[in-house]
């Protein structure tokens, strides 16, 4: 239907000569009652025809009432602001985009709290981080208003000393604009795709429930190949066999260095847990306990946790006799993961039973247990930044990377990782972590808390990454897998976050 057949569909009504309105001048007669003279008559109707004619040529359709003012008294301006570009990019364009350099993220939202400023009066003065959701946060945060008020707003006086800007400036922007621009930028951290070194690994076990690589303190990398233990000096690149299994028939399913970097424990498939000095190249004792492989050892101090096969977990203490041990049991199939508390107070346990157990230094039963995994957990790591922190991956068919509070036993976020969580290990500068992933990527990830953005994404690896261990010094890490290479990846900063903790629970902010 066109434009000209709606209007000819516009019946205007006959005049009612009883309750006449003249429409000359706006100005109204009433008859009343009195009959119309001939020739009035003849003025009203020629008016009318008139009035039709002007009806049919007009382009828009005439309505009763008066012109139409939409009511905006609902809408949070400053929110549909911050998604209006978000919404309107496709998946793969928010996919590209994250993938992008962190200059042009740093630049964007600089723009984008520029025009915050300018347009919603957000008095922002400091450029967001674009990795974390504090510039989502910010703009939730600002009491919700209508942008368009017909009302008067004081004027503030500025307390900002002297940085004010001059009533003689020829510059549109804002103080806080001004302030904004000015702001220190922190270069972006480029994290090499690449790794810096490649070591061949010779039988490297492909087996998810094996822990076959561990750095210590002293800078020595020691790396479970078939039946020997061997040590790779990070300082001069020497390897060294540290011992033979074979003798005996036995091979090496685990390995962990003590605190100190001076011992080494090795986990056999026969059951046994050997002690190593590292410097002498000899055996200092073999312990018992054990009915299937070990997979899983945890040092903490002089004590020794191992984790087997026959669902238990031993706790020894190297001085004592081997008759004084501590048995843990509460998994129902092979310990996999072990994690002792930055304080030495909790130890995590992960099994194939998809449970998440933690357990205290005087109990013998967990005294908290996690069951949102759907898969194995062999992935565990505690958080050096947070107290109570930690930090748990799932198998094959779970793929999700979990955080809990371990003070209150509540859980924290989660996030699906798309494939298979072997490893993860936090940064002991930042609030970073990094994890390893087997089926289907095969790839490394880094993370930043609590936004859980990805930082980088490496990969290289053609097998599942498996195995993963932490400089000592924070910086690099290294990787192993099924294809029987060592990959070292520079991921970590050694520069400590500045940022202090505002928490009203955090003790060390208010001693004076």
């Amino acid at each position: 239907m066109t434009l000209l057949d709606d209007l000819t569909l516009i019946r205007v009504p006959q005049p009612v000569y009883g309750a006449a309105v003249a429409r000359n001048g706006g100005r109204c007669k009433e008859c009343f009652g009195r009959s119309a003279s001939p020739f009035r008559e003849r003025q009203l109707r020629q008016s009318d025809l008139e009035f039709e004619c002007y009806a049919a040529s007009s382009p828009v359709s005439v309505k009763s009432g008066d012109r139409f003012i939409p009511a905006r008294a609902g809408s949070n301006w400053s929110i549909n602001f911050h998604y209006a570009n978000e919404n309107c990019r496709s998946h793969n364009q928010n996919h590209r985009s994250k993938d992008a350099g962190a200059d042009t993220g740093k630049d964007a939202a600089a723009y984008s709290a520029l025009l915050r400023n300018e347009l919603l009066g957000a008095g922002i003065e400091t450029v967001p981080d674009p990795h974390t959701d504090d510039r989502r946060h910010a703009v939730l945060s600002q009491d919700s208003h209508s942008l368009f008020r017909y009302t008067i707003h004081a004027k503030r006086v500025p307390s900002d000393g002297g940085n004010e800007v001059s009533p003689y400036s020829l510059s549109p922007l804002s103080n806080k604009s001004h302030k904004l621009l000015r702001s220190p930028r922190k270069p972006a951290r480029k994290i090499s795709k690449i790794p810096f070194k490649v070591l061949d690994a010779p039988e490297l076990q492909d087996d998810f429930y094996l822990n076959l690589v561990d750095w210590s303190a002293g800078n020595l990398l020691s790396v479970g190949l078939g039946a020997c233990v061997y040590l790779w000096s990070a300082c001069t690149s020497q390897v060294t066999r540290l011992c033979d299994l074979s003798v005996d028939g036995d091979s090496v399913t685990s390995v962990c260095w003590n605190e100190r970097g001076s011992l080494v424990a090795v986990g056999t498939h026969k059951g046994f847990v050997q002690i190593w000095d590292a410097a002498g190249g000899r055996k200092l004792t073999s312990l018992e306990g054990h009915s299937a492989r070990v997979g899983a050892l945890a040092w903490n101090g002089e004590q020794l946790s191992s984790g087997s096969r026959d669902r238990v977990i031993l706790q020894r203490d190297i001085r004592t006799p081997p008759s004084a041990e501590r048995r843990l049991q509460g998994h129902r199939q092979e310990v996999c993961g072990l994690k002792w508390s930055p304080d030495h107070q909790h130890l995590a346990s992960g099994g194939n039973d998809n449970k998440l157990l933690v357990w205290n230094s005087s109990s013998l039963l967990p005294v908290q247990q996690y069951s949102d995994h759907l898969a194995a957990v062999k992935a565990i790591a505690w958080s050096p930044h947070q107290h109570g922190l930690l930090a748990s991956g799932g198998g094959t068919a779970d793929r999700c990377l979990r955080f809990w509070n371990t003070l209150t036993g509540q859980a924290l976020q989660s996030t699906d990782t798309g494939s298979q969580v072997c490893n993860l290990a936090w940064s002991k500068h930042a609030n970073e972590l990094v994890s390893t992933h087997g089926y289907s990527q095969n790839q490394i990830l880094v993370w930043k808390y609590p936004s859980l953005t990805q930082v980088a994404k490496l990969t290289g690896h053609s097998y599942r990454v498996l195995y993963l261990a932490v400089s000592p010094d924070g910086e690099a890490i290294v990787s192993g897998a099924g294809d029987e290479t060592l990959r070292f990846w520079n991921v970590f900063s050694k520069t400590r976050c500045t940022k202090e903790s505002k928490s009203v629970l955090n003790l060390f902010t208010r001693i004076r």
